[in-house]
């Protein structure tokens, strides 16, 4: 049966990218699109997407949008998601958008400010309210009335309250319904009161059950409450955001909503991920060719870091945000431990200026045996998952991840902590599932620096003590299916679920 399915978000990658959000909202839509649905995506006109690669074409739609006492003229661009003939359309209104510039420390969400540290933009919640609001304006203007409209994260937090409140009088919305999509629900876009005459809601609709939260306005509420389905980006993530340890101060409101709640974990885009193809590695390899290649991307990737190209010393790679909530903490503690094994470590991200002099100092104490590069290079992330002996990725929180499936493909065992999409889709290796033949990396649950180094001491002893073994955890992992086909079944599941279908 097909489905005509809207999906709404703030990035998209190939346009536009902070995170993981970008990567399901540029995957998702074409694997759909492959299971026959019809299925177009909305986002915001950047700058970044004006001056993009991708050919830009303008429509001759210009939609009105009400935002608060005003009503601001929107105009709709559109292309296609590479490699699909997925429509994407794009929201344009210069004063809200088209700002983003690093050369001048400007994100899409954010700007560095002085002291290194970043700031939202003071106008993001009336930047969202636009934009919420112009994505059922656009779907209207082009005539594409979906069955069902995805929004994903707090940005999208007011489409499905517009389609309940404004939307659902007109006759052809009766039908539709709305999922909501959590990609991180420690980020909710919480704002003063007065957000609220922005929106153009009947105003008795900001209360504690619906829009309001200890007297804020919260966008990532307003989509759970007002969403006909909830998910997140996976089944134990579901589980976790309702307990206080997880849940951000929504736990409760969750638990309330837990019928409506779901998880799916995210795929993999294993047209750009996939070792036997990659064009960002020296030489490609499968799981039958792995261990004759791998010894050359290992000493590619050493030589890169400036590191002693020592075939036998274990590597360690990272590849993340440097932030509390990727366990960088962890890592960094037990790091010296790791080193004193006769390891090797690389470190490539960019996030808290702490982390960044902890890193550097930690380098220049060590340079023999660790390599920082402090920003990001699409390049470099795939020599590093290729080139590493072990990945690692001891998060805090992590809702669904994607470095440990890469890892996983490219023969690189992740060492993960145990919770979120982690938990989900790495099978710690043990001696049980050494002998059953299932283990696909190594896992802990504790959130402690000594876990992580008795974890990492474990995967050390088999890669140095019994091969055999960790060539099946490393063939097991590369054998795995964390396709993005796999995961639009998934939601298509949930989208007939929704319908009534």
């Amino acid at each position: 049966m097909s489905l005509k399915i809207l999906i709404a978000a703030s990035e998209v990658v190939g346009f536009a990218k902070t995170g993981g959000l970008a990567d399901v909202a540029g995957s998702l839509p074409r694997a759909l699109a492959a299971r026959g649905h019809q299925v177009a995506v909305v986002m915001p006109y950047y700058r970044c997407v004006r001056l993009g690669r991708i050919p830009i074409e303008r429509t001759h739609h210009v939609i009105p949008v009400p935002v608060g006492l005003r009503t601001l003229a929107c105009r709709l661009y559109r292309a296609t998601l590479p490699d699909s003939q997925v429509p994407i359309y794009f929201i344009d209104q210069p004063e809200y958008f088209d700002r983003d510039d690093p050369a001048a420390g400007k994100g899409l969400y954010q700007q560095n400010m002085p002291g290194g540290y970043k700031a939202d933009y003071p106008d993001n919640a009336e930047r969202f309210v636009f934009f919420s609001r112009a994505v059922l304006e656009t779907a209207h203007s082009m005539s594409f009335i979906p069955d069902v409209i995805h929004a994903n994260d707090w940005q999208t937090g007011l489409v499905p309250v517009y389609l309940n409140e404004v939307f659902r009088t007109r006759p052809q919305y009766e039908n539709t319904r709305s999922i909501f999509t959590i990609h991180n629900i420690a980020y909710q876009g919480m704002f003063g009161p007065d957000v609220m005459n922005l929106t153009t809601l009947p105003g008795w609709l900001f209360n504690h059950a619906q829009l309001e939260f200890h007297g804020r306005f919260n966008f990532l509420k307003a989509g759970l409450v007002f969403s006909d389905v909830v998910n997140t980006v996976s089944p134990t993530y579901s589980r976790e955001i309702q307990t206080p340890e997880y849940g951000c101060g929504l736990e409760g409101l969750l638990r309330v909503n837990r019928m409506k709640l779901f998880g799916i974990m995210n795929g993999v885009d294993y047209d750009a991920w996939n070792p036997a193809t990659d064009k960002h590695i020296a030489a490609n390899y499968d799981d039958a060719t792995v261990f004759d290649v791998k010894p050359k991307l290992k000493a590619a990737l050493q030589a890169r870091y400036k590191l002693p190209l020592e075939p036998d010393k274990p590597l360690l790679g990272v590849v993340a945000r440097l932030v509390s909530q990727k366990g960088i903490d962890l890592i960094l503690s037990a790091a010296p431990g790791f080193l004193d094994m006769g390891c090797q470590m690389v470190f490539l991200g960019e996030g808290d200026p702490e982390y960044h002099n902890e890193l550097i100092q930690f380098r220049d104490k060590h340079p023999k045996q660790v390599g920082i590069f402090l920003g990001y290079d699409e390049s470099l992330a795939h020599q590093v998952e290729a080139g590493a002996d072990l990945f690692l990725m001891p998060s805090r929180y992590e809702p669904s991840g994607l470095n440990q499936l890469y890892s996983m493909k490219y023969g690189t065992p992740p060492v993960v902590r145990s919770t979120g999409g982690l938990a989900d889709s790495v099978v710690g290796a043990t001696q049980e599932t050494l002998a059953a033949g299932t283990a696909t990396g190594f896992s802990f649950g504790e959130y402690t620096a000594n876990a992580l180094y008795q974890t990492i001491k474990w995967a050390v002893t088999l890669y140095r003590d019994r091969p055999k073994d960790f060539q099946q955890v490393v063939r097991t992992a590369m054998k795995q299916d964390w396709s993005w086909y796999r995961s639009a079944g998934d939601y298509e599941r949930l989208y007939l679920r929704v319908l009534g279908r």
